[in-house]
């Protein structure tokens, strides 16, 4: 018999240098380095670099990524158009997974002859506009008016301008940029998986980031920060956290925030995202969210010996930022876009087709009737 891994567990599919998660250590890599000691020290566009060109960035790299991307932030009026009449009640993800799509029906060069210098740009075009998409129709079904996209701020500021129609302050843009580094790659993550496996038919990069975002959409997979958020709008104070677990536990129900496929010793990111979860509820009065947070942590690891994934503390850190919590799995896609298209580029240098076999568990070989109606 063939060997066979549910959900392709533990099995390696392909190859990467861009990152690594090393579930035993709990440990994550961009290209060489712990993202503990990159988060908070350098900026996203800073990552974003990194992973297209496996090196941190000099000043002038910098400035003219920086440039780039702030340069490609205009929607077409096709797609504006489409998010001003897109159903109030869809879901956000919807929204963008199509914006996405229709962005290649506007890109006038994309042929069947890829070539790695138009997909960095097209990349950056990606990259630039995604967060716009997401901003614009969560004003555009509230009945506001659509800010014209500015160069003057970085990826996270801009974002949280659009949002809000304001320019953010320093901190709220610093805290933003730190949870898009931590979220901007994630080894071979499913979203990431279905990108390569779409890119991999060499299909363009519209269908694979597409396909990610339909990917990521998922409640098992970046739709759980938004269940997270959900769970903690129910718990009032630790003391109710705990009873609240229990209950669930009881239950047999499954606790959104906690275990990790990969991870054996607790999740890379939390520790950075914990600590902006505590300093953010200090500078805003709502410190009980990261104290809940921290007793749910403690609970799970004392009954189920599970740790906390990076979904429970990005879910209160982002609705303290002032965004809604049904914009956390866009966050996340705006963040992750980066190691998205990343993955693409690579994937295309060094392409072989993604074709898996099945184990067939159907009936056996038998005869076919002698008559259809038989």
């Amino acid at each position: 018999m063939p060997v066979t891994a549910k959900g392709l567990e533990g099995i390696i599919a392909n190859s990467t240098a861009l990152s690594d998660v090393r579930g035993a250590e709990g440990v994550l890599i961009y290209a060489g380095y712990d993202i503990n000691e990159l988060a908070g020290k350098v900026s996203y566009e800073e990552i974003v670099h990194l992973l297209w060109h496996g090196h941190l960035p000099n000043r002038a790299e910098l400035d003219d990524l920086t440039k780039n991307l702030r340069s490609q932030r205009e929607l077409p009026q096709g797609v504006i158009d489409f998010i001003k009449a897109a159903p109030k009640t869809a879901n956000p993800m919807d929204v963008i997974r199509t914006g996405v799509s229709m962005l290649g029906l506007y890109d006038s060069s994309l042929g069947e002859d890829i070539k790695l210098d138009e997909n960095r740009q097209r990349a950056v075009s990606i990259t630039a506009k995604i967060g716009v998409i997401a901003a614009y129709f969560h004003r555009s079904r509230q009945g506001l008016d659509l800010p014209p996209v500015r160069t003057d701020l970085s990826e996270a500021g801009h974002f949280l301008y659009l949002l809000n129609g304001e320019t953010p302050s320093q901190d709220a843009t610093d805290t933003l940029d730190i949870a898009y580094v931590l979220h901007a790659d994630h080894g071979m993550n499913a979203s990431t998986f279905s990108a390569r496996v779409t890119v991999a038919t060499l299909s363009d990069i519209y269908s694979a980031i597409t396909s990610a975002i339909g990917t990521l959409k998922g409640p098992l997979h970046g739709g759980a920060n938004e269940q997270a958020m959900t769970m903690l709008r129910q718990i009032k104070d630790p003391d109710a956290g705990e009873a609240w677990i229990m209950e669930r536990l009881a239950r047999k129900e499954k606790v959104m925030g906690f275990g990790h496929r990969i991870y054996r010793s607790g999740d890379s990111r939390v520790p950075v995202m914990r600590q902006l979860a505590r300093d953010l509820g200090r500078r805003t009065g709502r410190e009980t969210w990261a104290a809940v947070c921290e007793r749910l942590e403690a609970v799970m690891q004392r009954e189920k010996g599970l740790y906390a994934n990076v979904d429970l503390y990005a879910a209160p850190v982002l609705q303290m930022l002032g965004i809604p919590w049904q914009l956390n799995t866009p966050v996340f896609a705006c963040s992750r876009v980066a190691g998205w298209c990343a993955h693409v580029i690579e994937q295309h240098d060094h392409n072989r087709l993604i074709r898996p076999r099945s184990l067939y568990t159907g009936p056996a070989r038998r005869p076919a009737p002698k008559s259809a109606h038989a």
